[in-house]
C-alpha cells in the first residue's frame, strides 16, 4: 500500500506547502477534543469490551459506507444492516467484507476513502491496499487485532490521545453506561449530551410513548405544557449531574417563534390527543427552541442546533431498516429571518452559547458568518455531514472566516459513530487548517506569531472553549 503522503491535503504551491507542513507539525500531537459525536458509550462501560468482527466494527454500523454501496445497487440486507422487523439480513461477515472489498474503489477521492485509508494504515498497520483478491487475508489481520487487548476501546482511547469525548443521548436515556463508566473509576471523561428531539418533535413516531417515559423518569405527571417544561428542566439537571456540557437539537429548518403559554399548551394538548393540525409541529418546535435557549441561559448548557437535513428521505429504507441509514439529504435553508425571534430574546445574553450547524453552504457567507460575527451568543460549528471533507473545509474557511473570524467559530468536532475514524477526521481538519493559515501567511495577511496562535486555536482551543471543557 502506498504510504500516506506526509504532505497530504496541502497546497501544491511549494511556499504554501512548506509553511503548512511546519504549522501542522506544531499541532499534530495535541490531544483530540471530541465535544460532539455519536460513539456508543457502552464501548467504554465494559473495560474488556471487544468490537466483534471487522464487519461489525467498520461496515454494518457506518452509514457513510453502506450509503455509497447502496447507491450502486447493493442491498442493505446483503451488508448485514438489521431490519426493524427482526427478519434476518446477511449474517456471513466474511461475505459482507468481500462485497465491501469488491467495491472499495467506489470510495476513491471521497472523505470516507481518506478516513478508511488512514485507519487501515495508522490504526490497523496494514501494508497492502484492500482489494478483492486480498480481502480475506486483510479480514484476518484486522480480526486478529480486534481480539487483542490493545484494541479494546479504552486502550484505543488512550492511543488516540483523546482528552474528552462527548456522546449524544436522548432525553429519555437512563445514562446507565455513563454511570457504569463513572463507577469504574476510569479517569478519561466520557460525557453525555442532552438531545431532547424525542420529546420535542411532536410529529415523530412514538412521541407519546416518549412523553410517558419522560414522566416516569422525572416523576412528573405530564398532562400540560407547564408540567412538560418542568420535566424537561428536571431531565437537563440530571444530565448536568452526569457531566453534560451541551445540548443538541435537530431541525429541518431554522424557524423560531414565541408562543404564549396558553397557545403552547393548546398545541401540546392536541399532540397528546393525536389531533394536531398541519402547522402544529413546526410552530411548537420553533417555540421550544426559544424555550430551550432560555433553559440554557439558566443552567449553562451549551446549545447546538443542526439545521437543514431532510432525514430518512428514502421512505422504503426507513420502513424496513429504521432511522439513520444514510438517507439524509440537505435542504435549502434560511437563517436570517427564521432565527431572529430567538436572537431577539437571547442573542445578546452572555449566558447563552448557541452553536449553529448547516447543510446549506450557500448560507455561510450570506447569513451565518454575518450572524455569528454580530451576536455574542452565536458561534458557527464546523462543516457538517456532507461537508466534513477537505474541500468542504476549504469552502468553509473561504466563505466564513473573513466576516466572522476564527474566534466566532467552534473549532472542530468529528460528529461520528465510527470510533476508529476519529483520529483520521481530526487529521484532515488540522491539515486543512494548516494549509488555509499558511495561505494567509504566504500572502502577508498575518505574521508567524498570528499563524501559530491560529493553528492552536483551530486544532484545540476553540472546541474546548466553545463547549466549556476547560
Amino acid at each position: 500500500m502506498p504510504k500516506l503522503s506526509a504532505d497530504r491535503y496541502f497546497s501544491p504551491d511549494p511556499a504554501q506547502r512548506s509553511l503548512a507542513r511546519d504549522l501542522y507539525a506544531q499541532v499534530a500531537d495535541l490531544p483530540l477534543i471530541c465535544p460532539h459525536g455519536h460513539v456508543d458509550p457502552r464501548l467504554f462501560a465494559d473495560p474488556d469490551y471487544k468490537f466483534g468482527s471487522p464487519t461489525e466494527l467498520l461496515i454494518i454500523p457506518d452509514h457513510y459506507i453502506f450509503r455509497m454501496l447502496y447507491s450502486q445497487g447493493i442491498s442493505l440486507e446483503s451488508l448485514g444492516v438489521p431490519k426493524v422487523s427482526g427478519e434476518p439480513s446477511e449474517t456471513d461477515h466474511r461475505k459482507i467484507w468481500q462485497t465491501f472489498a469488491d467495491h472499495f474503489y467506489l470510495f476513491r477521492g471521497t472523505p470516507t476513502g481518506c478516513w478508511l485509508n488512514h485507519e487501515f494504515q495508522t490504526v490497523f498497520q496494514l501494508e497492502n491496499k484492500l482489494t478483492s483478491d486480498n480481502a480475506q487475508q486483510i479480514y484476518d489481520q484486522i480480526d486478529g487485532q480486534l481480539q487483542s487487548e490493545e484494541f479494546q476501546p479504552r486502550r484505543l482511547h488512550e492511543r488516540f490521545n483523546i482528552e474528552v469525548l462527548c456522546t449524544t443521548d436522548m432525553a429519555t436515556d437512563t445514562l446507565e453506561h455513563h454511570q457504569t463508566i463513572r463507577d469504574s473509576g476510569w479517569s478519561s471523561p466520557i460525557l453525555p449530551t442532552f438531545r431532547p428531539d424525542d420529546v420535542v418533535l411532536i410529529d415523530q413516531p412514538g412521541w407519546l410513548q416518549k412523553i410517558e417515559r419522560l414522566g416516569e423518569l422525572t416523576g412528573e405527571s405530564i398532562i400540560s405544557y407547564a408540567s412538560y417544561l418542568k420535566a424537561i428542566e428536571n431531565r437537563r439537571e440530571f444530565f448536568r449531574s452526569m457531566g453534560a456540557k451541551a445540548t443538541d437539537h435537530a431541525a429541518v429548518n431554522a424557524y423560531t417563534g414565541k408562543l404564549s403559554d396558553s397557545a403552547a399548551d393548546a398545541i401540546f394538548q392536541r399532540a397528546l390527543q393525536g389531533k394536531m393540525n398541519d402547522d402544529d409541529a413546526q410552530i411548537f418546535r420553533g417555540h421550544m427552541l426559544i424555550e430551550l435557549a432560555r433553559m440554557s441561559t439558566e443552567d449553562g448548557l451549551v446549545m447546538q442546533l443542526h439545521v437543514g437535513s431532510d432525514r430518512n428521505h428514502n421512505g422504503n429504507v426507513f420502513d424496513v431498516f429504521g432511522l439513520d441509514k444514510g438517507c439524509d439529504i440537505p435542504l435549502a435553508t434560511e437563517f436570517t429571518r427564521s432565527i431572529r425571534p430567538l436572537l431577539n430574546e437571547f442573542g445578546s445574553d452572555p449566558r447563552l452559547s448557541l452553536i449553529l450547524f448547516t447543510l446549506d453552504e450557500s448560507t455561510y457567507a450570506r447569513e451565518l458568518a454575518p450572524l455569528v460575527g454580530h451576536y455574542p451568543s452565536l458561534k458557527l460549528g464546523p462543516p457538517w455531514w456532507f461537508h466534513d471533507s477537505l474541500h468542504g473545509m476549504r469552502r468553509y474557511f473561504d466563505q466564513v472566516m473573513e466576516t466572522a473570524g476564527i474566534y466566532n467559530t467552534a473549532g472542530f468536532n468529528d460528529d461520528t459513530r465510527a470510533y476508529p475514524s476519529i483520529p483520521a477526521r481530526h487529521d484532515v481538519w488540522r491539515r486543512a487548517s494548516a494549509d488555509w493559515v499558511a495561505s494567509l501567511l504566504v500572502r502577508g495577511m498575518i505574521d508567524d506569531q498570528d499563524a501559530q496562535a491560529m493553528m492552536r486555536a483551530l486544532a484545540y482551543d476553540l472546541a474546548k472553549q466553545a463547549y466549556n471543557l476547560d
